[in-house]
Parts: C-alpha cells; structure tokens; sequence
C-alpha cells in the first residue's frame, strides 16, 4: 500500500517533471509569436471563429515550442557557458536532451496535425519551413556570423503570413506585408538583444551584431536603417484595404518614435541605451498589430 508521503512526494515529482516540459516551450516566446500568428488569422478572415483562433494559438506555441526545444538541445553545451542560459533544463541536466527530443516531436507533430486539418496544407507546409529553419539552419549560424540573424527573421516573421494563409488558404500582397513589417522589426529588435547580450553571447562564441561586430556607430547605424524601413511599410495594410486610416497613423508616430530610439543608440553607443531600444522594440509590434486589428474590426 502506497503512503500518504509517497503519494505526496510522486505527485510533487509529477509537477516538477511538467514544469521542465513547460520551461522547455519558453511559453512566453512562444505566446508573444502565437498572437502576432492570430492578429494575422484575425486580419484575413471573413468571419472570425473562437474555437479557430484558439486552435490555430495552441498550433502556433507548439509549433514554436518544438523549435525552441531544438535550439536548446542543439546549444546545451553552449548554455552551459551563459550566465543567462546556464539554468535551463537541457544545461542544469533537469531533463535528458532524449527526453526532450521526445517532447519537440510531440509538440510538433500535433500542432503539424491541427494546422493541415484545421486549416489547410500551405499552412502546415509554412509553419514546418519556420521550424526547420528556426532549428536547423539559423541555430548553428549562431556561431558563424550576423548572417543568423538574416536567416533568423524569416522564420520569425513567418507567424502573421501564417496565420492570414491560415484563414484564406492563399498568399499575396496582404500577406506579404504581414510579413515585411516584421521581418524588418527583428533587425533592431534583435540587434539591441545582441548588444545588451553581448559579452554573454561572446562566452558561446555567438557573433550576431552587424558590421564589424563591435557595439559602435557602424552597428548603430546597420539598427536605424533596417529601423526606416518601417514608416513606409506601416501605411501599406492602410493602402492595401486590410485596415483603417487610424491605424496607419499609429503605425506612423510609433514607427518615428522607434527610429528616434536609434537615433538616440547613435548619438550614445551605451548598454543603457540599447536596452531603451530592446524595450522599445518589445512595445512597438503588439502596439501597431492590435491597432491593426482594432481598426478592422
């Protein structure tokens, strides 16, 4: 007969043994690229279903769950070497990377599963290209150059396409807009990572900041361009049909007000400053995809 303290201490390890599976998804990664996929749903459906929206949620944070376990076990050893990193699951040895394999094939196959049937074949089709080269290709190029970070913002700007294609089964220009906004974003986005990040990154031999790789004017400058591009692909979706005006010029004075960040990152070249720019960045895209979406509707 099992003891009332046995019982306890099993279902105690049951809880700990689901939290390393959770920690593993990086839940809120993955949910922060599962909205921009639903506002993507959202902007091209005709007709909006909840019981849709939540499946094609729960495909998008397994879909994303499954490549972040990838880029864990692929860099175990490398997070082993980050102050940052050195806690998770795969490095601590809180999980063995077969164990985790296990989980990302699950996780995959079933969002896989949810997307193709729920939706429709390009769908899954995209969202398993965003995996393989989440996982695959941008992983490993973390260690050869800033070429990962080019590599990188295909599959993370893929998650609004998704979701439009998800909900009208074709692409376009629609579409391709979601998408250049934010492939466009990531640069500053992850270049302000990069560089509050650096010195942690340079211990795994990661070598992501643009031009020379040093946290100078060169770099800042690579930022703010890749920054500019924003204000004219922010009126597109306005031109295009697929929201309002108001919008548009949310879109517009946010967008400025970033650039005014980088312009800022120029003029200092400090982690301060960059952090400012991290922030910034974290504030801008769910700000101009719920405007986009509030003026749909």
């Amino acid at each position: 007969m099992i003891s009332v303290e046995e019982s306890v201490s099993g279902v105690g390890k049951i809880r700990e043994r689901l939290g390393v599976l959770f920690e593993l998804l990086k839940f809120r990664l993955a949910s922060l690229i599962a909205f921009s996929g639903a506002m993507g749903y959202c902007l091209g459906a005709k007709e909006v279903k909840t019981s849709d929206v939540v499946l094609f949620i729960l495909a998008s944070i397994g879909i994303t769950g499954a490549a972040n376990i990838i880029n864990q076990i692929l860099e175990k050893d490398l997070d082993k070497m980050m102050k940052r990193t050195a806690s998770r699951p795969l490095p601590s040895g809180r999980i063995t990377v077969e164990q985790a394999a296990v989980w990302a094939v699950i996780l995959g196959v079933a969002s896989l599963v949810i997307f193709v049937m729920v939706f429709n074949l390009t769908t899954g089709l995209i969202s398993l290209l965003s995996l393989v080269l989440y996982g695959f290709v941008y992983t490993p190029l973390k260690r050869v150059g800033p070429i990962a970070v080019f590599v990188g913002a295909f599959p993370g700007a893929f998650p609004p396409m998704i979701g439009w294609v998800a909900a009208t089964n074709h692409f376009g220009l629609e579409p391709g807009i979601l998408f250049a906004i934010q492939f466009f974003w990531q640069f500053p986005h992850f270049w302000a990572i990069a560089w509050v990040l650096d010195e942690d990154y340079k211990r795994a031999g990661f070598k992501l900041l643009p031009a020379n790789g040093l946290k100078d004017s060169d770099t800042t400058l690579q930022i703010m361009i890749y920054t500019l591009f924003l204000l004219p692909i922010g009126w597109l979706p306005y031109e295009l049909g697929m929201t309002g005006i108001n919008s548009a010029f949310i879109a517009t004075v946010f967008g400025v007000l970033f650039l005014a960040q980088t312009f800022h990152l120029m003029r200092t070249c400090t982690d301060k400053t960059a952090k400012q720019l991290m922030f910034g960045s974290f504030i801008y895209l769910p700000i101009v995809q719920i405007a986009f979406l509030l003026d749909k509707l």
